[in-house]
């Protein structure tokens, strides 16, 4: 009898898990709290914090974003299907979460990479400053999109973009050639 329980249980909340719940400015009521994150209340239901994520693939910035709680395990609390449903106030405040997470610098010079212990030490310019950042030889810090396109992650979970390999000089590809 307990197995039957059991498996009775894992299907309502299987079926629970698969429910998808949309946001809309009649149900979801987003804030600024103090600190500066986003809260939620949704129906009964309140969340302190949340984080708003794009689901794949992110061809269109402002449709079916994902709403999660955050911690260590996070879940999904529903989606927004279009951004722009939604109030104003709502949109500006939720545009700024996606900017925040998505903010991806675009390095247009490097001016060194040290390596040292299984870490690079980056030294570049990007299209919003001088920056200085570390990652981490071998994993997926350094990830190919294209055959020009390069995706830099560093230790802090940032993200650095060289759109095109082919633009820098060839002093500055070399630099890179632990990573081609």
């Amino acid at each position: 009898m307990p197995e039957e329980f059991n498996l009775s249980q894992m299907e309502r909340e299987t079926e629970e898990m698969l429910k998808i719940r949309y946001l809309t400015k009649h149900n979801a009521v987003f804030k600024r709290t103090e600190g500066g994150f986003v809260s939620l209340c949704v129906g009964e239901e309140s969340y302190s914090r949340i984080q708003v994520m794009r689901m794949f693939p992110f061809m269109e910035k402002d449709r079916f974003l994902s709403v999660r709680s955050v911690g260590d395990k996070s879940k999904e609390i529903g989606i927004i299907e279009n951004l722009e449903d939604m109030e104003k106030e709502t949109i500006k405040l939720l545009r700024e979460q996606l900017n925040l997470r998505y903010f991806t610098p675009v390095i247009t010079k490097i001016r060194s990479v040290k390596e040292e212990y299984g870490f690079a030490y980056w030294d570049v310019i990007t299209d919003h400053g001088e920056c200085r950042f570390t990652i981490q030889m071998g994993g997926n810090a350094v990830v190919h999109l294209t055959e020009e396109r390069i995706l830099l992650s560093d230790i802090d979970e940032n993200r650095f973009e060289i759109p095109d390999v082919g633009r820098l000089t060839p002093a500055e590809r070399r630099k890179l050639d632990l990573f081609l």
